[in-house]
C-alpha cells in the first residue's frame, strides 16, 4: 500500500470534527420538549433496545465521510495482474551428468517432460527461447510464440551429451537473447551497474536455468553471468535437480554427479529470481507448474479512490435510507 498525496489524509481531521458538530446538534434538539399524545409511542422511542436504529445511520454516514476523505490521497494497493506478454528464455543443461537416473526415467528425461508441462501451462502470448548447454551454449529454438518449435528443439538434447557445463557462458547467452526486449530500445546499462527500476509498462524477461552441476567449462563464471542479467533487470528462476548421491554409470565406471545447489541459491538470489531444489520428476513437475502460474501474473500498483468513493456511496445511500425509514429524518 502506498499514498499519492499523503498531505491529503489530513482531511480525515474533519472526521472529529463532524462527530462533534452532530453531537452538538443533537444536544440541541434534546433541549426542546416534546408532547407525546400516544404512551405507546413514547415507550417505544424509548426502548433501549431500538436505540441502535438512531445510532447506525449517523455511523455509516461517518463511515462514508471517512472513505471519501481517504480517497482524496490517491492510495494504491499492489496487485496482481494478469502480464499482457512476457519473453522467457528456458536454459537447460545438458551435459553428460544429466544421464544420471536418480531422478527417473533420467534427469533429462525428467527435464523435458517438465518444461513440457510448463509450456502447457504458459500463456499463448508469451514468446519462449531454448538454449541447451554443456561445454558451451546452443541456441535450440529462438525466441517464438511457436511451442512446437521449442519442443521440437528440446528433442535435440537426445541426441547426445556433451562434456562439462558452462553455466555463465550460457547465461550470457541467454541475457543476448532477451537483451533487446529487457531494454526495450534504451541505451544499455554499464556492465556492474544496478539493476534499473521496474517498469510495470515493460513486458517481462526472465531465464529459467536448470542445471544439476558444477561449472566446469566456459569462459564465464556462473556469478559473472548473472551480473550481467541483473544489469538488465532480467530475474534468473534456478532450479538444482538430482540427489545428493546421484551416480552416473558409463563405459563401466561410476563417478558421482552431485547437484550445486550453492551457486544456483547464489545466481537466483543476485538477480531477484529464486531457487528451487528437485530431485524426484514430480517435484520438477509441480516446479515448472508453480513458474507458469507465477510468470503469468505480474505485480502492477493499481488505484484505490475510486473503490473509495463508491463505497462512500454506498455507505451514504444506506444511512440516509436507514435513517428515513427509522426515524423519519436524515442522519
Amino acid at each position: 500500500m502506498r499514498i499519492q498525496w499523503p498531505l491529503a489524509l489530513l482531511a480525515l481531521l474533519l472526521v472529529p470534527l463532524a462527530v462533534l458538530a452532530y453531537t452538538a446538534i443533537e444536544r440541541r434538539r434534546a433541549r426542546y420538549a416534546i408532547h407525546y399524545t400516544n404512551i405507546e409511542v413514547l415507550a417505544a422511542v424509548a426502548a433501549g433496545g431500538r436505540r441502535w436504529r438512531y445510532l447506525l445511520p449517523p455511523v455509516l454516514a461517518l463511515v462514508a465521510l471517512t472513505c471519501a476523505l481517504a480517497a482524496l490521497a490517491r492510495p494504491e494497493a499492489r496487485v496482481s495482474v494478469a502480464s499482457e506478454e512476457a519473453s522467457i528464455a528456458l536454459t537447460v543443461d545438458v551435459s553428460g551428468s544429466m544421464s544420471a537416473d536418480d531422478v527417473k526415467p533420467t534427469r533429462l528425461g525428467a527435464a523435458q517432460e517438465a518444461i513440457r508441462r510448463f509450456l502447457a501451462g504458459l500463456p499463448t502470448r508469451y514468446r519462449v527461447g531454448l538454449i541447451m548447454f554443456s561445454s558451451e551454449p546452443y541456441v535450440a529454438a529462438p525466441l517464438t510464440h511457436d511451442r512446437q518449435l521449442v519442443l521440437e528443439g528440446l528433442l535435440l538434447g537426445d541426441a547426445g551429451f556433451g562434456q562439462g557445463t558452462a553455466i555463465g557462458d550460457a547465461l550470457a547467452r541467454s541475457v543476448e537473447m532477451l537483451r533487446p526486449l529487457a531494454t526495450n530500445g534504451e541505451v544499455a546499462p554499464a556492465p556492474g551497474s544496478p539493476a534499473p527500476p521496474p517498469d510495470p509498462n515493460r513486458p517481462l524477461s526472465a531465464i529459467l536455468l536448470l542445471s544439476d552441476g558444477a561449472q566446469t567449462r566456459g569462459t564465464l563464471a556462473p556469478l559473472a553471468g548473472a551480473a550481467r542479467a541483473k544489469s538488465y533487470g532480467i530475474p534468473i528462476y534456478t532450479v538444482a535437480l538430482g540427489t545428493p548421491d546421484g551416480v552416473l554409470n558409463r563405459g563401466g565406471f561410476s563417478r558421482p554427479v552431485p547437484p550445486d545447489p550453492v551457486t544456483l541459491r547464489q545466481i537466483a538470489r543476485a538477480t531477484g529470481g529464486e531457487f528451487f531444489a528437485t530431485q524426484s520428476e514430480a517435484r520438477l513437475n509441480a516446479v515448472y507448474e508453480d513458474l507458469a502460474s507465477r510468470l503469468g501474473h505480474k505485480n502492477a500498483w493499481r488505484e484505490l479512490s475510486f473503490a473509495l468513493v463508491g463505497v462512500a456511496a454506498l455507505f451514504a445511500l444506506a444511512a440516509g435510507a436507514l435513517s428515513l425509514v427509522w426515524n423519519q429524518r436524515l442522519p
